[in-house]
């Protein structure tokens, strides 16, 4: 219920978070800007003086890789940065999942992350607040939907999702799905017991907390549970309490703190001005990003498909790599923006016959995966290198993350909105040539089918 403490926000950091991917990290950090809360995203565990850099912060946030690792990968390095951030002295401690729950118990495990994350902070409950109705995410009575066209689906029945190429969503009920990743208690407070009022949702929540800090899911349906979600987590923190949640998680904090008139009334980021060109590398397998780099191409862009098998093939990689930089910068040099890309959606024969490629080059499926979003990160390294631009995108969330951490980017902040959970962030680097770089990392499942128009216009809103 709500204390004294609860008149005004505290001064000081209110979240610190690690993202299981740099797309799901910029979504994170760009609910947190717009609700006027300073906030900076560090590419790697910061040390004191990078901290010293952003001391007015207060949001902070570590952008990861998780979503595509083993619970033993986990094991080794979700630790030292869940260390890192709790003596920061945090409230709320956050493992920043996707929307869409993307985890199975062998790859991305949720499960596993809330085992190690929950030993560093003090709370006897642990919330997960998965919904973001902004980002067409909805969970009802722990089920999570999403829309796709303005059609709702459930997850396990999901145009894309269901078809996952590595995790795919077999089971829409989150305390199902979880199950098979931890052996922790697994509750629910649901959008009725949120809706009866606070009152009832503390009585729930007191009747599931325990030493044994169970996980908590907690509905989210509308702006009305939203709110009330964020009530809940914030008047139940307590001494500090560590979730593994989605943007969800700031989305509600934002609805409540705004309620309460701690944060300005209305979200709002400035708009980014057009470029002459940008240039864009896709890793994602999304139908949504197969019509937004077909939009792309029949607008001008200069869209170039990355050969798999040279890629992966001995002898072959570096010819291909130099190949799509030529091409990209003549692209350029003709005023066209060139986007590299490695499949259009998920029946492209790149992602069908990927397991026949891998097998030729002669590597595991994961191997070879990571592959790709290592050679997609060179070439757009290579491409700045050579060309003097100002923004660049990259599509999907295991490509960002390689084509980022590729760049000599120590931290990103917003510097304006596009797409809900994509926007434009500024990269501070000690590289002269990437400090103040302006870059999109997009989901596969984000934006209009305009989107790569939208960030080379700087359009907002869609």
């Amino acid at each position: 219920m709500s204390t004294p403490a609860d008149s005004a926000l505290p001064a000081g950091l209110l979240l610190a978070y690690y993202g299981d991917d740099f797309t799901g990290s910029t979504d994170a950090m760009e609910v947190m800007t717009a609700a006027g809360l300073s906030t900076v995203l560090f590419l790697r565990t910061p040390d004191a003086a990078m901290l010293a850099r952003f001391s007015d912060a207060r949001c902070i946030g570590i952008a990861g890789s998780s979503r595509g690792r083993s619970p033993q990968w986990m094991d080794e390095h979700l630790p030292p940065a869940f260390e890192a951030l709790a003596a920061l002295r945090p409230p709320l401690m956050q493992y920043k999942v996707c929307s869409t729950f993307d985890s199975s118990a062998a790859t991305g495990s949720i499960g596993r992350a809330v085992d190690i994350g929950a030993r560093h902070m003090p709370g006897d409950w642990s919330p997960m607040v998965v919904g973001a109705p902004r980002l067409k995410r909805y969970q009802m009575f722990g089920n999570l939907f999403a829309a796709v066209d303005g059609v709702g689906h459930r997850l396990d029945r999901h145009p894309t999702m269901a078809r996952h190429p590595v995790t795919p969503m077999d089971e829409a009920d989150l305390r199902r799905h979880l199950v098979r990743q931890t052996a922790r208690r697994i509750e629910l407070v649901d959008m009725v017991q949120l809706r009866e009022g606070a009152a009832v949702a503390h009585e729930r929540l007191q009747s599931l907390r325990g030493g044994d800090k169970p996980v908590v899911l907690v509905d989210v349906l509308d702006e009305e549970t939203l709110r009330e979600a964020g009530r809940l987590v914030w008047q139940e923190k307590g001494a500090g309490v560590f979730s593994a949640s989605s943007s969800g998680l700031q989305y509600a904090l934002a609805a409540y703190w705004r309620a309460r008139g701690w944060i300005p009334p209305q979200p709002s980021l400035p708009r980014a001005g057009a470029v002459p060109v940008i240039a864009a590398v896709s890793g994602s397998c999304s139908p949504v990003t197969a019509g937004q780099i077909a939009w792309a191409r029949e607008h001008g862009f200069a869209a170039e498909r990355m050969d798999l098998s040279a890629v992966l093939g001995q002898g072959t990689r570096e010819a291909e790599l130099a190949r799509l930089v030529a091409r990209a910068g003549e692209a350029i040099g003709a005023g066209r923006s060139p986007l590299v890309f490695s499949a259009e959606g998920p029946d492209d024969p790149s992602v069908t016959g990927f397991d026949a490629i891998a097998q030729q080059a002669g590597m595991p499926r994961h191997e070879a995966a990571r592959a790709v979003g290592v050679a997609l990160a060179e070439v757009m390294r290579r491409i700045l290198d050579a060309n003097d631009l100002r923004r660049i995108a990259i599509a999907g969330g295991d490509s960002s993350g390689e084509v980022a951490g590729a760049l000599d980017i120590a931290a990103l902040s917003v510097c304006a909105g596009l797409a809900p959970g994509a926007p434009l962030c500024r990269a501070w680097s000690d590289h002269p040539r990437r400090d103040g770089l302006e870059l999109v990392l997009k989901g596969g499942q984000v934006g209009a089918r305009s989107f790569f128009g939208d960030v080379l216009e700087g359009r907002a809103g869609h």
